[in-house]
């Protein structure tokens, strides 16, 4: 008779991972674009699914990865069988062959599905940049990559090499739709222009709302929306000439305010921020030019200007101690140092550098003095700095507290274009989620082509959980739901996160029971009625978790083995 065997598997959040990738019908989407070679013994299109559920449910390098899908389908503690296929070399080579695909037309596809699917409302799309740092020389460029150089690097890494990667994200649900990537020192400012043409493929129109920070703001990028009938809300930079035009009115108390509306505070609890706008002259191409006034802004603005002031007040009291030595004996020396510690406030503060000279006797000649000892005269400079925070400047100062501009296209009413801007800053979350959820940053490959490719996965990757946590938002509220009890010690969450779901399945396994090839009992583990709530409201069918088999994990049809 033969033994019995029982083996555990991890099951986790995989589930949930592989119903979202298959409602995108990313394995078929995948297999339409990505070539695979007749001998291969696994699916590029399998390889790069279980690549994307690795970013993320775990974010194991290459040659982890089949150790961590062994958990899953050979079972915890046992060598890998099912996984054994998936080994590094052969992931490798599937980012090859997906680098060497259409990813535009790949992704464009990606997008349509999830806006089909989850009907995604794309008439407001936000766009951001952040900068993907690399380690390493990469001194041997490949021409038909996005290269890697030094450039502005927003990981605070000036001495690493970077692309730049860019996203945009619809405001329902603040889900990607489509990623760019770019040469390490491109500006920000030369990548609206294609991204902006890729959403109008992709979307199908151009009167959708285009929303991005202040390298949108230039005069060849919102006139080429402009002209392609396109809509855009940006912010403008300090720089313009309009800018420095209303800070003379608003100093001179010449504004009037109009209250746009009030919502509470995301950092205190119980207070209101209240936001005014004036929407005054255009820009000088004839762009709606709406000033907004922020309460929070304000006391930031004002807070910041104070703890400028008091850093420089500090230096320079430090500095007056270490006056007429060393490296501060001249005016010049000391002038600079002065002009570095009060760059930040220099409008502010009033500094004044007296000078007293010193009349010294010394002999001519070294040596004992006596009856004909000769004398000369040595003058020198010693000077003395007293500073004083200059009152009327601050006060004019405070003036432009909470102040900044947006400038718009559309005709939406002033409030409006503020609501839709301050949607920005979700997008960043985004941002922030890529390099913290899924550790984008630094990569540690070395094949540049490898690395495009990887990013590609990690921008779906990014899809699919943000996909994730806005159904599970969008349900509780319809389910009227405010909280869920998830976190860890059993605490509660209004906004549950993909890392939140992660850890609250992290201890559901599954048992099997073989006896030689045959497989005689199968039972799922650690789910309470608590997980059966949230699978529901992921709107994933209840049996998902409860009807898996053993080979649950697969991802499409199996392939024939090759002659």
């Amino acid at each position: 008779m033969d033994d019995i065997e029982v083996k555990t598997k991890r099951v986790d959040v995989l589930p949930i991972v592989k119903y979202y990738i298959e409602q995108l019908s990313l394995y078929e989407v995948f297999n339409k674009y990505v070539l695979t070679h007749d001998n291969c013994q696994i699916d590029v299109s399998k390889s790069l699914c279980v690549m994307v559920s690795n970013i993320i449910c775990s974010r194991r390098p290459l040659y982890k990865v089949q150790e961590w899908l062994s958990e899953y389908s050979d079972g915890l503690g046992e060598e890998p069988l099912h996984a054994a296929p998936y080994n590094d070399d052969r992931l490798g080579r599937a980012l090859d062959a997906l680098f060497k695909a259409d990813r535009g037309s790949l992704g464009a596809e990606l997008s349509a599905n999830a806006i089909r699917v989850h009907e995604l409302e794309t008439s407001r799309i936000h766009n951001d940049t952040t900068t993907v740092t690399f380690l390493g020389a990469y001194q041997t460029p490949d021409p038909q990559t996005v290269q890697l150089l030094l450039g502005h690097n927003k990981d605070g890494r000036p001495d690493c090499k970077q692309i730049v990667f860019g996203i945009n994200t619809t405001e329902d649900g603040h889900v990607p739709l489509i990623c760019s990537l770019f040469d390490g020192n491109t500006p920000d400012d030369k990548t609206h222009i294609p991204n902006w043409q890729r959403l109008r493929e992709l979307i199908g129109k151009t009167d959708f709302l285009y929303i991005a920070d202040s390298k949108l703001c230039s005069q060849e990028n919102l006139n080429y929306i402009a002209k392609h009938e396109g809509k855009f809300i940006t912010i403008m930079p300090k720089n313009r000439l309009e800018v420095k035009a209303f800070h003379e009115l608003a100093r001179a108390g010449k504004v009037h305010w109009e209250p746009a509306y009030q919502v509470e505070s995301s950092r205190k609890r119980g207070e209101m921020v209240e936001y005014k706008t004036h929407e005054g002259l255009p820009t000088r191409d004839g762009y709606r030019l709406i000033w907004i006034h922020s309460s929070t802004k304000e006391k930031q603005d004002r807070a910041r200007r104070k703890a400028m002031l008091h850093k420089a007040t500090k230096e320079l009291e430090h500095l007056g101690e270490k006056l007429n030595a060393y490296n501060l004996r001249t005016k010049e020396q000391i002038t600079a140092k002065i002009d570095a510690v009060c760059q930040p406030v220099r409008t502010l503060l009033k500094t004044d550098l007296a000078a007293e000279t010193i009349v010294t006797r010394v002999q001519e000649r070294p040596g004992r003095p006596g009856p004909n000892t000769v004398y000369k005269e040595l003058t020198t400079q010693r000077y003395r700095l007293t500073w004083a925070v200059d009152g009327k400047a601050v006060e004019q100062a405070s003036k432009l507290d909470g102040i900044f501009p947006l400038v718009t296209n559309a005709t939406l009413p002033a409030p409006e274009v503020l609501r839709a801007y301050k949607k920005q800053p979700f997008l960043e979350k985004r941002i922030y989620a890529t390099k913290s959820v899924l550790e984008v940053a630094p990569v540690f490959l070395k094949v540049p082509r490898r690395i495009e490719a990887m990013m590609f996965l990690y921008f779906v990757a990014l899809m699919v959980i943000t996909l994730i946590e806005r159904n599970i938002a969008k349900n509780m509220k319809q389910s009227s739901i405010s909280k869920l009890r998830i976190l860890p010690q059993g605490a509660s969450t209004k906004k549950p996160t993909w890392n939140n779901m992660t850890y609250f399945f992290r201890n559901v396994i599954l048992t099997t029971v073989l006896q030689g090839d045959q497989l005689q009992h199968v039972s799922i583990q650690g789910m309470t009625e608590s997980h059966a709530m949230i699978i529901k409201l992921l709107g994933l069918p209840a049996t998902t978790y409860r009807t898996l088999t053993e080979n649950w994990w697969r991802f499409g049809a199996m392939r024939p083995n090759p002659p």
